[in-house]
């Protein structure tokens, strides 16, 4: 198999004799010699080369076994039984150039690294040039910030639907993370759509600033099905299911003004405080209700102001989003807000929302 004789003689000396330095710089002439020939081995000479290179491996010095490793890892090829010990190597030193660079190891080779190895093991696999959907599955998964942010930057890697959930998962309190994920091509339209929905404001500004365009249609999907999700929720309600009549026949009796207002507002009857301001408003129910539910107070300043309520019913309306929470300066702060208001630039206001909550209605059909 072997063609040049002083290399098989060189090998039996050395391993024979247990000439722990002479292994070193046989290691890579045995390596060479295998890329040279690899194409006309057989299964079984394969074999035999890497039995020769284990046992030359495992007397060297760490720093030995690093350097072959990298050396190895940049070769054409080599046998795949030694590239799975350097790549499971705990030292991450031999491990590294063969878990980054080598396009011969195996994906279950590098599976068992990732699920089995240290973080900065899944670091060194996280820059590869390409990466498996089982591979990256696990880092997503098991990896620390570096490597997951690593893992979503990288072009290379392929993801499954498992690894999509987990990226967005993980980029829930991670913005640079979300960011990373945000720019990946080709990741489903429902992910960036959890993705989206979940950024904070600040990461939404920074998403629609590197892509414009993704992020309005985005935006778009999220407003929308944000608002079928609380349609069909309210729907189900057995609080507003009660609401309805009520607040129907104070409206046929032409009774619902701001003093019945007040009085579900001052009883914390949600629902029904809800659906008056929607009829008073002349304003879908949703809005009204997001309005209140997501805290929007200038919002809600605005539609009080469209309709003529005094401060005190509106300041009433606004304990019903967070009772607990509001300070006196938070109501300073808003009724300074509410007396600036003016009635006519609140009317145009609650006029673009009428549109705005039609248009939406209509793209929805």
């Amino acid at each position: 198999m072997i063609a040049d004789q002083s290399l098989v003689d060189e090998l039996e000396t050395a391993i024979a004799g247990g000439d722990i330095g002479r292994r070193a710089a046989i290691l890579r002439r045995v390596a060479d010699l295998f890329a040279s020939t690899s194409v006309t081995l057989s299964q079984e000479q394969i074999g035999l080369f890497d039995d020769v290179l284990h046992q030359l491996i495992e007397e060297i010095e760490v720093s030995a076994r690093a350097r072959f490793a990298e050396y190895l890892a940049n070769s054409p090829a080599a046998p795949p039984r030694i590239l799975r010990r350097l790549a499971l190597d705990d030292v991450i030193d031999v491990a590294r150039p063969v878990l980054s660079n080598c396009e011969q190891l195996d994906e279950s080779t590098l599976a068992e690294g990732a699920r089995s190895k240290s973080q900065a093991h899944l670091l060194a696999i996280s820059v590869r040039k390409f990466i498996p959907e089982s591979v990256t599955d696990i880092l997503v998964e098991r990896g620390n910030r570096e490597v997951a942010l690593n893992t979503a930057a990288n072009v290379g890697a392929s993801f499954s639907e498992l690894g999509y959930s987990s990226l967005v998962r993980r980029s829930g309190d991670d913005d640079e993370l979300a960011a990373r994920t945000w720019s990946r091509s080709e990741i489903p339209r429902r992910h960036l759509l959890k993705l989206f929905a979940d950024a904070s404001d600040a990461l939404k500004r920074r998403l629609s600033k590197e892509d414009p365009r993704k992020a309005a249609v985005m935006a778009d999907m999220v407003r929308r099905a944000a608002g079928q999700l609380q349609a069909r929720t309210r729907q189900m309600s057995a609080d507003f299911a009660k609401a309805r009549p009520l607040v129907q026949s104070l409206a046929d009796a032409d009774k619902l003004d701001e003093a019945a207002l007040l009085d579900f507002a001052t009883s914390a009857m949600f629902a029904e405080t809800v659906l008056a301001l929607s009829v008073i408003c002349g304003l879908p129910v949703g809005l009204v209700e997001r309005a209140l539910v997501e805290e929007r107070s200038e919002q809600v300043l605005v539609l009080a102001k469209a309709v003529g309520l005094s401060w005190n019913t509106t300041k009433t309306i606004l304990l019903l989003q967070a009772p607990a929470e509001r300070s006196m300066d938070d109501f300073d702060r808003l009724l300074e807000t509410f007396l600036r208001l003016r009635p006519e630039t609140a009317k145009q206001a609650v006029q673009f929302y009428r549109l705005r909550e039609r248009s939406l209605a209509e793209r929805s059909n």
